[in-house]
């Protein structure tokens, strides 16, 4: 049902995009009718379909839950590159059981990647399945780093440009697409200094079950921490020596 709610949204976004003009929100963030209209049309699929469970979306719902599930959505996560034309914006659905993101669905509709996974049945992209990278050195490793206006308020600001320095290639191209190409063994480290849980919900879920890492600055593994950093499993002890200071 979530991949259902996250095509009918896509079709939405993309004939509300051209010439489509944005607001500005409170957090400086743009947002346009589109996010929210999608947003609508991704929680009324949902709660026709589980009447009981909980929404929380991005630009405003918010449904309590009687049922001890919430789903979480982000419907279009990458809203400025959707107002510029580029093909990076997605939308994002989380499914939240207590503490545990236990599916997600996240949707690049002009990439034609549509990636999904649930717990403990693995991950796919297009329905086929993807699995992080074997990498385990950095001289052979692609770090994806997101925010860097925010890396002030990161424990590792003062040695993350020479720690960048020692990989084989570094990317930028916004959350989730370098989430999804960790998930998918073309990127090997991912690190997002400040996002919020419907930016994390269905990443953590789709990561996990490709068999990758994810935690927070904390040494956590949460969706609500506000930051995370996911790689492969050989990677994981130098992740935690750049939190760690070395």
């Amino acid at each position: 049902m979530a991949t259902r709610a996250s095509t009918q949204a896509v079709e939405l976004a993309l004939r509300y995009q051209p010439g489509i003009i944005a607001e500005t929100k409170s957090d400086k963030s743009p947002v346009t009718v589109a996010d929210r209209e999608c947003e609508k049309l991704i929680a009324r699929i949902l709660s026709d379909a589980f009447p009981g469970d909980g929404i929380l979306g991005e630009e405003g719902v918010n449904v309590e839950s009687r049922s001890g599930r919430r789903w979480i959505i982000d419907p279009i996560d990458g809203t400025r590159d959707y107002l510029r034309g580029n093909p990076l914006w997605c939308n994002l659905i989380g499914l939240e059981v207590g503490d545990d993101v236990v599916a997600g669905v996240v949707n690049l509709p002009v990439l034609g990647n549509l990636y999904s996974a649930s717990r403990r049945a693995g991950a796919y992209r297009n329905n086929s399945p993807i699995h992080v990278s074997s990498k385990s050195s950095v001289e052979e490793s692609t770090l994806c780093f997101n925010a860097f206006g925010k890396l002030n308020g990161t424990p590792f600001k003062d040695r993350m440009l020479d720690w960048m320095a020692r990989f084989w290639s570094v990317r930028g191209l916004g959350g989730a697409p370098d989430a999804m190409m960790v998930a998918s063994g073309q990127a090997d480290i991912w690190i997002e200094p400040c996002a919020a849980a419907w930016d994390f919900a269905p990443l953590k879920i789709i990561l996990e079950e490709a068999g990758g890492v994810f935690m927070n600055f904390d040494g956590g593994s949460s969706i609500h921490a506000g930051n995370c950093i996911a790689c492969t499993p050989g990677l994981r002890d130098e992740a935690v020596r750049l939190l760690n200071g070395f």
